[in-house]
């Protein structure tokens, strides 16, 4: 790439990184800003503790839990001889479609006395599973089969090839997914508010409840803050440095598929209970209460937000955001993937960092920004965007990270020397591959957006509501059947989206 291209594509990336960090940069000011001492004093309290090994469990457990049932669910499906194989494979991603704090709806309608840690371990482990599930089984359907023949040919033993081809080029994808499960469980309200379980999240929203700008709030947030680089910094150890695209001779083979023989209706079992938990449950229960608000006298269906217009704002919020977020995080994965250096990962992960912040955080950080600095944009749909964008952007970036990785810098010094300009060689040669993981990406962002919750009730402009906010106050009223039909739609939603999702990562044909 020229130089002058490269600093363009720098200086673009650079200017994201500072957006996304402004928000911390704002709490650390109002934390630390008037009493460091008194934000001292808070955090040796022993409710902090008792929030962070709160938080530390729920990590240990469900990212884990996530890891072990999206690689085990990938390989079933796309490397042995499981039957139906193709509608095992969209059962398994399409828990995307259901909102995290839907499927606690459903799951505390169900099972009112389901709480704690293992009601928010259950139904955060099956909303967030396809994270790993889904780049996993990307990678293996189509990974090339030769390395693992060599490694067979030389005495290997199945396991061993496995361990020493396989395993290193899903490294990538596991820590990845990974990486965003354990970003969505710093971040998460709706699910552990339902399950009754306090987290620095929750607790934030308490403090930011009781004061609109709270000192305590904020501290708490910048442990979270930095619990997150704890988080990015595991992932960048754990991800490794191999490469999953291959140049040279010889045809792409994919690998023969393992025979279960005896094992296969136990595989069949595991897996109707992950999709039972992740996705029967969830939707039938919502059903079951949308059918309930039809046959209910329209004089006790209360006063709601209507349906259409909740519909409308939230889609064009929802694309709106997932244009913006997929073009700005480009730059940081482009230079990521071809400048590998300290500087560029430093990008890229500062991009992550205010993504682990509740939404109401990053929210009051900019209604903070924009009604000293920019007050034409308080209150704005702009505004809104913008927060989608810093919260979200890490799917975008995950996703196009792998996309570049499979579109190796060789097919581009190629089309340069050819006498293609660097645009050129870009639209012609590396949009056509990344295009796939950019919709995906794009998709993801879309799916969060349209069902974001805490972020949405603070900053959408008045009058405007969207599914997620209607469906909130009916839920929180105990209405289960006045918010079923927001459910119902954010669902209905979401479900395109996801198929699209699966569709460009290869998951489905």
């Amino acid at each position: 790439m020229p130089a002058s291209s490269r600093h363009l594509v720098m200086t673009a990336a650079v200017l994201v990184a500072v957006i996304t960090v402004l928000p911390l940069v704002v709490v650390a000011a109002d934390g630390f800003g008037s009493s460091p001492a008194g934000a001292v004093d808070y955090l040796l309290r022993p409710r902090t503790a008792e929030l962070l090994t709160n938080t530390l469990l729920l990590l240990l457990v469900t990212v884990p839990a996530t890891v072990v049932l999206g690689v085990g669910a990938a390989w079933l499906v796309e490397r042995t001889d499981l039957p139906l194989a193709g509608v095992w494979r969209v059962l398994l991603g399409a828990p995307l479609a259901v909102p995290a704090f839907v499927a606690a709806y459903a799951w505390v309608s169900f099972r009112p006395g389901l709480d704690g840690l293992g009601g928010a371990a259950l139904v955060t482990t099956a909303a967030y599973y396809p994270f790993v599930y889904l780049p996993v089984a990307a990678i293996l359907r189509d990974l090339d089969a030769a390395p693992e023949e060599d490694a067979r040919a030389l005495g290997a033993s199945p396991l061993q090839a496995w361990r020493r081809t396989v395993l290193p080029r899903l490294r990538p994808a596991v820590s990845g997914g990974g990486l965003l499960v354990g970003l969505h469980l710093l971040a998460e309200f709706g699910v552990l508010e339902m399950m009754r379980y306090p987290t620095f999240t929750t607790a934030i929203l308490v403090q930011y409840e009781v004061s609109f700008s709270s000192n305590q709030g904020s501290v708490l947030a910048l442990v979270l803050a930095l619990m997150c680089v704890t988080v990015l910094t595991l992932e960048h150890l754990l991800r490794g440095t191999a490469r999953t695209s291959r140049v040279g001779r010889g045809v792409h083979r994919r690998a023969a598929r393992v025979r279960l023989g005896r094992w296969s209706p136990a595989a069949l079992l595991a897996l109707t209970v992950v999709v039972a938990v992740s996705l029967v449950l969830p939707v039938t229960l919502v059903c079951r209460w949308l059918l309930a608000h039809l046959a209910a006298p329209v004089d006790e269906l209360g006063l709601r937000p209507s349906l259409l217009v909740t519909t409308g704002s939230t889609i064009s919020l929802a694309l709106a955001a997932a244009a913006v977020t997929t073009v700005l995080a480009l730059p940081g994965a482009w230079l990521l993937s071809r400048r590998r250096t300290t500087w560029t990962l430093l990008l890229e992960r500062v991009t992550y960092i205010a993504s682990s912040l509740p939404g109401v955080v990053i929210a009051l950080a900019l209604i903070t920004v924009s009604v000293r600095y920019v007050p034409g944009i308080y209150q704005s749909q702009l505004l809104l965007v913008l927060c989608y964008t810093i919260l979200f952007i890490p799917r975008a970036m995950v996703s196009l990270r792998s996309g570049l990785a499979a579109a190796p810098p060789e097919l581009s010094d190629a089309a340069r020397s050819l006498g293609c300009s660097p645009a050129r060689a870009f639209r012609r040669v590396v949009l056509p591959l990344i295009l796939p993981s950019a919709l995906t990406g794009a998709a993801l962002v879309a799916i969060a957006a349209a069902t974001e919750l805490t972020a949405t009730l603070l900053l959408s402009p008045t009058g405007t509501s969207t599914l997620a906010t209607a469906f909130w106050a009916a839920s929180d009223e105990f209405d289960y059947a006045g918010a079923a039909p927001f459910a119902a739609m954010m669902i209905l939603l979401s479900a395109p989206l996801t198929v699209l999702m699966l569709r460009q990562s290869g998951i489905t044909e």
